[in-house]
């Protein structure tokens, strides 16, 4: 079992920055963020793996999220600058993927959720 545990959410204007941390209770070869509007379903945001350091990212945060990890803290971040209203919504952290990294049914662990709104 992996316990995951999120926090750095909070409300912004657009145009600000925000800083996601997820902390893992042990070892995971790949962790990633997801989010959920209301009404929505919960999206693939950016993922990150260990072995070799690869990163991917949704089209519409890309240029504008960074995610990293340190693997002796088994902890990853995620960088939002130049936020936009449409990025307001429930940001999840998961681990351990089997399959796509942008499918939350290829995730077995998740994190409880941090909010993030952004205000026009």
């Amino acid at each position: 079992q992996v316990q995951l545990v999120e926090s750095g959410g909070g409300s912004v204007q657009a145009g600000g920055s925000l800083r996601l941390s997820c902390a893992a209770s042990g070892y995971t070869y790949a962790m990633g963020w997801f989010r959920q509007a209301p009404g929505k379903e919960r999206e693939g945001v950016a993922a990150i793996y260990t072995g070799g350091g690869s990163t991917y990212y949704a089209d519409s945060v890309k240029g504008r999220f960074t995610i990293s990890r340190d693997n002796a803290k088994n902890t990853v971040n995620l960088q939002m600058n130049s936020l936009k209203p449409e990025d307001t919504g429930m940001y999840y952290c998961a681990a351990t993927p089997v399959g796509s990294w942008s499918s939350a049914d290829s995730y077995k662990y998740w994190g409880q959720g941090t909010q993030v709104t952004v205000s026009s």
